[in-house]
């Protein structure tokens, strides 16, 4: 097994654990957890410590 080799299976193996993450971010069972997740910032406007005053 020579240097080209280990790179072939190294670029496979990326691909491959690639190709999982995408299937587990655009899987059914992840839309509603990632959906709250994104909304997560425009839920809560005050900032805790803040006073209410948006100049600081």
């Amino acid at each position: 097994m020579d240097l080209n080799d280990l790179r072939s299976v190294v670029t496979v193996l990326s691909l491959l654990a690639f190709l999982a993450i995408v299937f587990w971010a655009y899987s059914r069972g992840n839309r509603a957890r990632f959906d709250e997740a994104a909304r997560l910032p425009f839920e809560n406007d005050n900032i805790p410590g803040s006073g209410g005053s948006k100049h600081e």
